[in-house]
């Protein structure tokens, strides 16, 4: 029997996962929850209904996962804490700082209601995740590095947006390449975080509005830019169009260590990503651990999940014989 997965919005990430779901045979759409008036939007899957998020408890025993697409600056944190009373849900809540206040209301929730949340999927916080962990304790004696981009993060773009004055917006993480070639020699440099990336913003303003204060609460907005140096640029819709429509990202995550007696061997575990479409590739891994969500639930292995919590196993479509035959 398929795996029953609901939408709620339908911005870059949902149109993500609605084509992802096209390549989960394993996966079927039931509907699409929406704040707007679900006659304004037209998907592109037949034959599913778009709903008003009011009516989204009527489909309570009709959808296994719930697949929650907000943004993490003001959605999320009410978002998942509020439908864990009622589905077993996924988000991609992507404010590192706040994920362990973002996991224990989650998990009281999760565990009060018996459902299944997986928090923070998506590749960072995801899979760069895990590969910092695996690499920890591949090498204990050792340094942690990151980089994002070049390229468009979602949750930076959303929390620009949702800034008094801006029309539209999009930001640009960008590595600082000699920071990147002072990592990869296996130097394990010091790096601040202003060091490692630039944060570049394209805005659309509001007509008539403050250029100087939305450049002011964009550079000193705390989680997001006020740790980086960050160029904002006032562009027309005209430009924005043509110059800023694509959703490319990308990254690395290194950890580069030491073994031996007097640490005379050195290491440099190194994982990258390079996406065509960052929201795309998030949503196709959201679907993967939506897999586990329906797993665990039929279990009864409620509470909150991170993806540390979840077997690579769960997230298959393969059963365990296929993986330790073709994967292993």
């Amino acid at each position: 029997m398929a795996i029953r997965i609901g939408i709620l919005g339908y911005g870059n990430l949902a149109r993500g996962i609605e084509a992802g779901i096209t390549h989960n045979k394993d996966m079927e759409l039931v509907a699409v929850f929406t704040r707007r008036d679900p006659s304004s939007l037209q998907i592109k899957t037949a034959g599913v209904p778009v709903v008003s998020v009011n009516d989204i408890l009527s489909y309570k025993d009709k959808i296994d996962v719930l697949m929650l697409c907000g943004g993490s600056a003001t959605d999320l944190p009410k978002q998942t804490v509020e439908y864990a009373k009622d589905f077993n849900v996924i988000d991609s809540f992507d404010t590192h700082a706040k994920i362990p206040e973002h996991f224990a209301a989650v998990n009281e929730q999760a565990l009060k209601n018996q459902k299944v949340a997986i928090i923070s999927c998506g590749w960072d916080p995801g899979m760069f995740s895990i590969n910092r962990l695996y690499s920890n304790c591949v090498l204990p004696d050792g340094k942690d590095y990151t980089f994002w981009g070049k390229g468009v993060s979602q949750g930076h773009s959303d929390a620009i947006r949702r800034v008094p004055g801006v029309k539209n917006g999009k930001q640009y993480t960008v590595p600082v390449e000699s920071a990147l070639e002072a990592v990869r020699s296996g130097s394990n440099p010091e790096l601040t975080t202003r060091q490692k990336h630039t944060r570049v913003c394209y805005v659309v303003p509001e007509e008539g509005a403050d250029k100087d204060l939305i450049t002011k609460t964009i550079k000193e907005m705390p989680n997001y830019f006020s740790d980086y140096d960050t160029t904002v640029n006032f562009i027309t819709e005209e430009e924005f169009a043509r110059d800023h429509s694509g959703m490319a990202h990308g990254g690395f995550v290194f950890r580069t260590g030491t073994t031996g007696w007097n640490n005379e061997n050195k290491h440099v575990i190194e994982y990258s990503l390079k996406l065509d479409s960052n929201p795309e590739f998030t949503a196709s891994v959201l679907l993967a651990y939506a897999r586990a969500a329906s797993r665990l639930a039929a279990k009864s292995d409620f509470g909150c999940k991170t993806v540390f919590d979840i077997a690579p196993a769960l997230l298959s479509p393969l059963s365990g014989e296929e993986i330790r035959a073709h994967l292993l």
